[in-house]
């Protein structure tokens, strides 16, 4: 049986309206991040994966600029 995966969310802020959520997890003992966009028709996964928070916030944010602006 396959284990589910719980994000374990360690940053949370809203941007232009959005509530993007900042995941973090391990591979191959490595800590790596993915970035949700949560809006008003739904939720996606902007940054499936970044090695650092700041590199999946920068992402998420110009993913959020190129979808709603």
């Amino acid at each position: 049986m396959i284990e589910p995966h719980y994000p374990h969310i360690i940053l949370s802020f809203t941007y232009r309206g959005c509530k993007i959520e900042i995941d973090c997890d391990e591979e191959n003992g490595q800590c790596i991040y993915a970035a949700w966009v949560n809006y008003d028709r739904g939720c996606a996964v902007a940054v499936p994966k970044a090695v650092t928070t700041r590199d999946a916030i920068r992402k998420a944010k110009k993913w959020s600029d190129k979808k709603f602006c």
